[in-house]
């Protein structure tokens, strides 16, 4: 692809990934609960999130789905549960006194991924991250070339701007939990991006 045309959906995408989001919450919500390397850990996982939808969108699949009421439905309401449970969770992790054995029964096949797992699920899930690569990424693209190598450069460059922005918020919220680290803060932290993803949980679902 031509590089004017890579920089025009960076500067596309840059607005988009700047608005607190499913993401944005998770990081901060990784970072309370457990470290720096949690939060690095979920905007990877985040990341991978974005290239699953740019091979579905290369292989048409994101476009059946967005094609179909039945499909689209059943993906936002998945991607809304998902978040919903992220959200009860982690306020549930505030409750002093709760056993080990409760906590199991709420986890998922894939909460032994940790914070890679949930932020991977998260975008698979999210039915806006998938519009990304039906609506604005064929604004970008070439027909008289391969689409696949363009939707590769351009998949690479808008996970480089996801990477850069949540890696940044993860080292300010991990310098903010060390000057402030108290029991109180993390409870508190932890109960507030608890109800904004059970929040994002419902939006999802319920968009339109």
């Amino acid at each position: 692809m031509e590089w004017h045309q890579v920089l025009a959906f960076v500067a596309a995408v840059i607005p988009l990934t700047l608005v607190p989001g499913t993401s944005f919450t998770l990081v901060t919500q990784q970072v309370i609960a457990g470290s720096r390397a949690d939060g690095v850990r979920a905007a990877l996982g985040s990341a991978c999130g974005l290239l699953v939808h740019a091979t579905f969108a290369a292989v048409g699949l994101s476009a059946l789905v967005m094609s179909s009421a039945q499909a689209l439905t059943a993906v936002k309401l998945l991607g809304g549960i998902y978040l919903i449970w992220l959200g009860v969770t982690t306020w549930r992790s505030t409750r002093r006194g709760v056993q080990p054995a409760v906590r199991r029964r709420w986890r998922l096949p894939w909460a032994q991924l940790g914070g890679f797992g949930q932020g991977l699920w998260s975008n698979v899930l999210n039915p806006k991250a998938a519009s990304v690569y039906l609506t604005l990424v064929p604004q970008f693209l070439t027909s008289s070339r391969p689409i696949a190598p363009q939707m590769a450069t351009l998949a690479i460059a808008h996970v480089a701007v996801v990477l850069v922005w949540l890696l940044f918020w993860t080292s300010v919220v991990a310098t903010a939990r060390t000057a402030i680290d108290t029991p109180r803060f993390r409870r508190g932290m932890s109960r507030l991006t608890g109800a904004v993803l059970v929040a994002l949980g419902i939006r999802t679902a319920t968009a339109s």
